[in-house]
């Protein structure tokens, strides 16, 4: 028995074969579960936007000096440092802007 295959069909395997391998490669990458310091949800967020109505009090939020405040709720006691380690300047000020 002499199977011969055409270019085509052995393109279409060597193809296939080949997808199959760069999607078993390319698969870690993918994120397909949540990470435990993730500070994006709504969640977090709630929980940072607490944070700063606590310790910017009765200040007006035009007024506030941000490096001030964030330190603040940096050395805040219930303020979790390896959740939240991404936290800086920067997300602060959005907070904020959202807090407008």
């Amino acid at each position: 028995m002499d199977i011969e295959l055409e270019t085509s069909t052995l393109m279409m395997i060597v193809f296939i074969f080949a997808f199959i391998i760069s999607i078993w490669k390319i698969y870690p990458f993918l994120q397909t579960r949540t990470l435990a310091d993730d500070d994006t949800t709504l969640e977090a967020q709630a929980e940072l936007v607490k944070f700063v109505l606590k310790h910017l009090g009765d200040e007006d939020k035009e007024t506030v000096n941000t490096k001030e405040l964030l330190e603040k709720i940096k050395n805040d006691t219930d303020f979790n440092k390896e959740h939240f380690w991404r936290f800086n300047q920067n997300k602060l000020n959005q907070l904020l802007k959202k807090l407008d």
